[in-house]
């Protein structure tokens, strides 16, 4: 079972960019942050004609996350538990049924927080604390289950080309990473670096001021796994060349191979 997550930034605006990615690199599932798009705008039926199931959580112009597999799902649910006055587009579920395993899936573009400290900080602490409650869940219900997308956390200084430039940052402040470790250490593996170790490895760069061709970069997009989806795993990998295409998003594809 070979699968994505792609922070695409605007489904309007990537839309050819993403339509060809799927066509070369045919993930089995693609996890999409960012659509940007209200559920009923979504192109659902272009890519249910290359053979997707479509499943959104949309909202108008801003966040939104899909799922599209080529897998069956079930028990799709959308909205991370946990507050139901939070209106922001941020998470969805589904049960992907491959031809080995069962896996619970869950997709999520978590905020961003900036400018920290402030209300938005606070959101994205307190909405940690509500992914940390559903990690919980999941490492209880004892199946395979990853929880993938942008994080918007740098976890480590290896994991920023200038970490000191994002001190003051809030994807990289002591408080965002204490939030990030203490979901790790509930059990789950960091599939990236459970393969790849040492700096140089980002799967963002912001298009101002030459990033990319600085190679000014951050990695801000994970898979994190429970025990028994940990078991499965043959690779996890980040797709960079796709940053050097034509309108491409400012991230690149983050990939999972599970044996399932």
């Amino acid at each position: 079972m070979k699968i994505a997550t792609f922070n695409i930034n605007g489904i309007k605006a990537r839309f050819e960019r993403l339509t060809e990615w799927l066509e070369e690199s045919k993930p089995d599932v693609a996890i999409l942050q960012e659509i940007k798009s209200v559920d009923e705008n979504f192109p659902r039926e272009h890519f249910e004609d290359m053979g997707y199931r479509v499943e959104t959580h949309g909202q108008k112009s801003f966040n939104g996350v899909s799922i599209l597999s080529r897998l069956p799902l079930e028990d799709v649910t959308r909205g991370l538990p946990g507050d139901d006055s939070d209106e922001q587009a941020r998470w969805i579920e589904a049960t992907v049924i491959g031809d080995k395993e069962a896996v619970r899936i869950c997709g999520l573009y978590l905020p961003n927080g900036n400018p920290a400290p402030g209300p938005k900080f606070d959101y994205k602490l307190a909405w940690m604390e509500r992914l940390y409650a559903r990690a919980q869940a999941l490492m209880a219900d004892e199946m395979p289950a990853f929880m993938a997308g942008d994080y918007n956390i740098i976890p480590q200084a290896e994991d920023a080309k200038r970490p000191e430039a994002w001190t003051e940052d809030a994807l990289y402040r002591p408080e965002s990473r204490a939030a990030f470790r203490r979901i790790l250490n509930l059990g789950f593996t960091e599939a990236f670096r459970a393969r790849t170790v040492g700096g140089g490895h980002y799967s963002f760069w912001d298009y101002q001021a030459g990033a990319w061709n600085r190679d000014d970069g951050i990695r801000i997009d994970h898979f994190l796994l429970t025990p028994q989806c940990a078991d499965l795993m043959v690779d996890c990998y980040i797709q960079k060349d796709e940053r050097a295409k034509d309108k491409p998003s400012d991230h690149v594809p983050v990939w999972l191979e599970l044996d399932a």
